[in-house]
């Protein structure tokens, strides 16, 4: 029961970790790659997992707080409600098609994020840089 109370809180809980076959994707090809999914130190349910690819913009704005903004350009879902026990590994194969969103300005970025959904615990992350062009 302790090892579910610390997984819930982030301690000993499950990671994720998403590879892409190459992070510099050319015009014309597609980003494909796998997220993995390990277990932590005890069972673990998901509710769902995203992919997302957002475009980061990095600006020096006196009147503001904010110096990065991340807008959205692609998403996939995977629902793969489930468990993962403990110290079991999921292999979830992915691809993405780029469109004309994918370009970048100077001082913009393409940022490929996974979160998996962890029911009654807190969410996992994984980001990425990837280059388009």
């Amino acid at each position: 029961m302790l090892k579910q109370f610390l997984s819930s809180i982030g301690y000993g809980a499950m990671k994720v970790d998403t590879i892409v076959g190459s992070p510099s994707v050319a015009f014309g090809e597609t980003l494909s790659g796998t997220i993995y999914i390990e277990g932590g130190n005890s069972e673990q349910l998901i509710d769902h997992i995203e992919v997302e690819l957002l475009k980061r913009t990095t600006r020096d704005v006196r009147d503001s707080d904010f110096s990065i903004i991340d807008n959205t350009i692609s998403k996939q879902e995977f629902q793969m409600v489930g468990s993962v026990k403990s110290k079991e590994t999921h292999m979830i194969p992915f691809e993405i098609v780029p469109d004309e969103r994918w370009e970048t300005e100077e001082n913009e970025s393409l940022i490929l994020r996974t979160t998996v959904f962890i029911k009654n615990a807190v969410n996992v992350h994984d980001e990425d840089q990837i280059t388009y062009g």
